[in-house]
């Protein structure tokens, strides 16, 4: 997959209204702090075009990233930041909610869990919610250099084991670093399309 062209195209916030496109949508959902903007940054061959911060819980909009005019990158808030108030976290899970239900373009959902740890309660919520939605989520196992290689498939085998995902279902690993697991994730996205 090459990448030509790359626009933020719409911004939507709580009360927004979801633009109607036409084009595919790859959306991106993960906890706070799982490397979302960076996965982003790398499938679009950008540095900081999605923006990443060291303060967890930035992305509190779903930013739409038209890809070659050929489809969308969509990037969701991210959930579980502890920081943030109760009823802030809710409307995230309703704009999200929202999201899921209404898009009538949404290909797949891109579920992202940091390789390192087993998944968290928010982690396994998301993944049956996107199920429930009639969604097969692609898991996509982040921050692979921060662990030895040797660990990998142990590793990827408790993110597997902590969603209850079946042995059918798609787990990439990728290194936002070294840009390992990209090219696999192209390849993901070609087949959506």
């Amino acid at each position: 997959m090459v990448i030509k062209s790359v626009n933020l195209e719409t911004v939507c916030g709580i009360t927004s209204t979801l633009p109607r496109n036409t084009l595919p949508e790859i959306a991106f959902a993960g906890k706070s702090n799982v490397g979302k903007s960076s996965l982003i940054n790398g499938l679009m061959n950008r540095k900081n075009y999605a923006r990443t911060s060291a303060q967890p819980g930035k992305t509190q909009t779903i930013n739409f990233y038209n890809i070659n005019e050929e489809l969308y990158f969509v990037d969701l808030p991210g959930y579980g930041y502890a920081n943030a108030a109760v009823e802030v976290k809710e409307k995230w899970g309703k704009m999200i909610e929202r999201y899921l239900h209404t898009s009538k373009q949404l290909k797949a959902v891109f579920l992202l869990i940091d390789i390192r740890h087993d998944p968290s309660a928010n982690d396994k919520q998301m993944y049956d919610w996107i199920v429930s939605n009639g969604y097969e989520p692609i898991i996509i196992a982040t921050k692979l250099d921060k662990i030895k290689r040797s660990q990998t498939d142990k590793h990827l085998k408790a993110v597997r084991t902590g969603l209850g995902a079946p042995a059918t279902s798609i787990l990439l690993p990728y290194s936002a670093l070294t840009r390992q697991g990209r090219d696999e994730i192209y390849e993901c996205i070609q087949t959506l399309l």
